[in-house]
Parts: C-alpha cells; sequence; structure tokens
C-alpha cells in the first residue's frame, strides 16, 4: 500500500498540470536541443535524440521530480574540441563513461557536497552559463546578410511581447511562436539563409541501440578521459544547482545522491542510442515548474513529446531559419542571466562579489564550468577562514600579587588564526603561573594543536608553570591526539634534548 501510495505521490498526483507542462517543455526544448546539437558540431539527431533519452529515464531515475534534464549548452560547449578532433563516436564513448563516473559519484555520496557551494558561487556559475550561451551564437551572427538580423531582432520582438496578448499569450509559448512565424515569413518570402536543414539532416525513425565504433584501447581511454570528467562534474553541478533552485521553488527536498545516479544512467542511455550527454536544465526546469508540472510524469511527458513532434514532423523542422533559433538562444541566456547579481553588487560584502566575479571570469576565459566552480568555493573558503579567523578574542588579568595571570580565550581557533592565538601571549612576563581558560574556546586542526604546544612549552621553557582549563570535549580529543604539551618525552625530543 505503502508503495502505491508513492507511486501515485510521485506519478499521477498532478496528471493534467504534467501532461501540459510536458508538451510546453517538449516544444521549447527542441529548438535548444537543435541548437546545442550545432553549438557541439554534432548533428541535430544527437542532442535530440539524447533529450528524449535523458528526460524519459530520469523521470524513472532521478531524484528531484519536476526536473527537467536534457542536452545542455554548458555540457555542450566541453564536447566541441572532441568532435572536431576525433569524431562522433568518440563523443559517444565519452557520454557513455561520464554517466559511469556519475553514478560512481552518486554511490560516493558527492551529492552531498554541494552544502559546500556557497550562494556566490552558484550566482556566478548561472551568469557565466548565459554569457557562454551567448558568445556561441556570434559566429551565426557575423558574416550573414541583414536579413538574418532583421529576423533575429524580430524573434526576440515576438518572444517578449507575445505573452502580453491576452489569453492567448498565456496559452502559447513564445518561443514556440517565433519559431513557427519566423519559419514562415523565411518560407514565403523564399529568403535565402540558413536553416536547420543545412546543419544536418533530421531523423526520420525511432533511436536505435547504438554502440560506439572505437577501439577498446587505453589509448582511447586517455583521449575521452578529460572530456568525460570534464562533462561529469560539470553535469552533476548543474543538476545539483538546479535541483536546489527546484527545491526553493516548489519548497520541497530531493535527494541529491540518487540524483548523481540517475543522471549517470540517463547519460548512458543516451551514449547508448547516438546521444550527446546532458544534465538538468535550469531554464526547462523553471519552465516545467511555472506550467505545472510537479511529478515525474511531466519529465516523461516531455520527452515522450520531444521525440513523436521530431520524428514526425522532421521536414517541417528542417525549415526553421537559424536567426528564430538565435532568437531563442539570446533569450535563454537572458533569462538564465542573475541581474540582480549586478544590482546586489553594492550590497553585498567584497569578497562575495569577488566569489562571484572569479566565478565568472574564469569560466568565460576557459569554457570550463567546473574550474570556474573550483576557483569559487576556493576563495569562498579561503575568505570564510579569514572571516572566522577574526572572531578570536584573548584577554587576561593578573593577580592582586602579580605573580599569576589568566587568559581567557574566546573564539575558534584552527589554521588561520593559530599565530593571532599565539601573539597574544607575553612570554618575557615575570611570572609564576599562567592559566589558560578555553572554556569558550574550539581547537578545530592540528595547526590549532601546535600553537597550544608552542604557547605552554614557551612559558615552561621560561620557567612558568601553565595550567589549561575548560577545554570542551572535542577540543581535548584532537589535543590528547596529536597534542605534545603533556607528553615529555615528545616535548624533550620537539625542543631537541
Amino acid at each position: 500500500m505503502t508503495l502505491l501510495n508513492s507511486l501515485r505521490a510521485q506519478w499521477f498526483s498532478n496528471i493534467r498540470g504534467d501532461l501540459l507542462a510536458g508538451i510546453v517543455v517538449a516544444l521549447a526544448l527542441i529548438p535548444e536541443a537543435i541548437a546545442f546539437s550545432i553549438i557541439a558540431g554534432v548533428d541535430p539527431k544527437v542532442g535530440l535524440y539524447a533529450s528524449f533519452c535523458i528526460a524519459v529515464v530520469i523521470a524513472f531515475t532521478g531524484g528531484r521530480p519536476g526536473m527537467i534534464s536534457a542536452a545542455t549548452g554548458a555540457m555542450a560547449l566541453l564536447m566541441v574540441t572532441l568532435v572536431k578532433d576525433h569524431g562522433l563516436e568518440y563523443l559517444l564513448a565519452a557520454t557513455i563513461l561520464c554517466g559511469v563516473l556519475q553514478i560512481a559519484a552518486g554511490y560516493l555520496k558527492l551529492g552531498s557536497l554541494m552544502r559546500f557551494v556557497s550562494r556566490s558561487v552558484v550566482t556566478g556559475f548561472v551568469n557565466a552559463l548565459a554569457i557562454l550561451i551567448f558568445m556561441a551564437q556570434l559566429p551565426e551572427l557575423t558574416n550573414v546578410t541583414w536579413h538574418v538580423y532583421a529576423m533575429t531582432a524580430g524573434g526576440l520582438a515576438i518572444i517578449y511581447l507575445f505573452p502580453y496578448i491576452p489569453t492567448l499569450g498565456k496559452l502559447i509559448p513564445s518561443p514556440l511562436v517565433c519559431i513557427l512565424v519566423l519559419t514562415g515569413l523565411a518560407v514565403y518570402l523564399g529568403l535565402d539563409i540558413r536553416t536547420v536543414g543545412h546543419m544536418g539532416e533530421l531523423p526520420d525513425t525511432l533511436p536505435i541501440f547504438l554502440w560506439p565504433q572505437v577501439p577498446l584501447t587505453l589509448e582511447t581511454l586517455m583521449i575521452i578521459f578529460p572530456y568525460s570528467a570534464a562533462l561529469a562534474v560539470v553535469g552533476l553541478l548543474e543538476s545539483m544547482m538546479t535541483a536546489t533552485i527546484v527545491d526553493d521553488l516548489t519548497d520541497t527536498s530531493s535527494d541529491k545522491n540518487r540524483e548523481c545516479k540517475g543522471q549517470g544512467i540517463a547519460n548512458i542511455g543516451s551514449g547508448l542510442i547516438g546521444g550527446m550527454a546532458g544534465c538538468a536544465m535550469i531554464g526547462q526546469s523553471i519552465i516545467n515548474v511555472k506550467s505545472g508540472g510537479r511529478t515525474r510524469l511531466s519529465a516523461f511527458a516531455a520527452g515522450v513529446f520531444l521525440l513523436v513532434m521530431v520524428v514526425f514532423l522532421g521536414d517541417y523542422l528542417s525549415l526553421i531559419p537559424m536567426a528564430a533559433l538565435v532568437a531563442v538562444m539570446i533569450m535563454v541566456s537572458i533569462g538564465t542571466f542573475s541581474w540582480d547579481s549586478l544590482i546586489n553588487l553594492k550590497k553585498h560584502p567584497l569578497s562575495t562579489n569577488i566569489v562571484m566575479v572569479a566565478t565568472v571570469v574564469v569560466v568565460v576565459a576557459t569554457h570550463n564550468l567546473a574550474y570556474g566552480v573550483f576557483v569559487g568555493v576556493l576563495l569562498a573558503a579561503m575568505f570564510f577562514a579569514n572571516k572566522m579567523g577574526h572572531y578570536l578574542h584573548i584577554g587576561s588579568q593578573v593577580d592582586s600579587q602579580g605573580r599569576e595571570r589568566t587568559y581567557t580565550v574566546v573564539g575558534q581557533v584552527f589554521f588561520s588564526s593559530s599565530d593571532k592565538f599565539v601573539g597574544a601571549f607575553d612570554f618575557k612576563e615575570a611570572l609564576d603561573k599562567v592559566v589558560i581558560d578555553l572554556s569558550r574556546a574550539h581547537f578545530w586542526d592540528i595547526t590549532a594543536v601546535a600553537a597550544l604546544d608552542k604557547v605552554v612549552i614557551k612559558f615552561r621553557r621560561e620557567g612558568t608553570e601553565v595550567e589549561i582549563l575548560g577545554m570542551n570535549e572535542a577540543s581535548a580529543t584532537i589535543v590528547d591526539r596529536f597534542g605534545v604539551h603533556d607528553k615529555p618525552d615528545a616535548v624533550d625530543k620537539l625542543m631537541g634534548h
């Protein structure tokens, strides 16, 4: 009975909303999947098959109901060099290996590491993704006739103005209207501009099982592993971040480690039917939630509707002018960028702004989202450690005879604050006894323990008795294990006697 209730809750609790949202998402996915295929330098069918497979598989295996996964720009950008140098078969092999790495990440519970990624890194990640998607459109807008610019501008006007039309504007997605109108206009006027048909043949059959035709050698592994690792990391980062955003939107929680495994299984499936690697999509997931999609059915419906449209309406899809897709991708780019982050530059602390900007700069410079997130997390950790290092206060008072001084330590002692801790003690003062009160302090690492050893040993070297009071249990455990000030043999060895 519990299994039935769970199945109903995750699949059939919102049938009408999920099916309608699935149709909207499928319509919006088609131009994006084609555009992302073109970015990666492969036939449109590679992205379309991938989007179908990943959306359907993740509906069963993912950890976040209501989230849409498919071929994405972030992943496509990482594939460009591999496709250019080695071809499609190596991309399919890299996609399968990427899936294996993601499943391993799920079993290693790396999804839990998302809690170490700060909000400023997420914002920088999203902004960099938006900039890269926009930059990927520039080749379609260089060395072209004025018709392309006019069509692109007209497409953007339709996308942003159509929703204001009463009733109709809310029923039909404006990107779809943009594609239909511009395609009809290009065909009617007989414009000589690039279309989707120029980029490669659209599929007219259902996908079939396709094992990558690459030699199973160490050399092949050496070629694809760097790409697979980058795809796995970026795919999981974007998926985990999207899951966090959808959690907030729906006020529900999700299983991040199950999502890692689900993304891996979906990518293996994609590689085995001739598709490219993909991950969760921030834009499409938000479209799904806003359109009423809540359960796994919405992702499943999006994938199925996508395949049906592509296979049976392929002749019409091939007439779509590239200018229409460029307009849609510019819209995705503008919608993805966090414009609030520019306003917040004045409000937020300098350290937060530096982390966000550094993430953006590194990603845009390297075209690798993983590098940017790594730099952002590293900087955020350094700023945090520096900030926490300042939250250490050491006060002292001497007794009436001037022979005993009590030092009271308040705050966190770790690698960033250890020098400040040592510097607060006066080792040259003529005293009989020093009391160090640690009841309001915490020692975090071996650097902090070494600092305490240094203080105690220095005082004893000056002939001053030292008493340590009030150390909490956690601090006592690490001090007992790594400290030497209360181990005579170790002290003698340390001092060279």
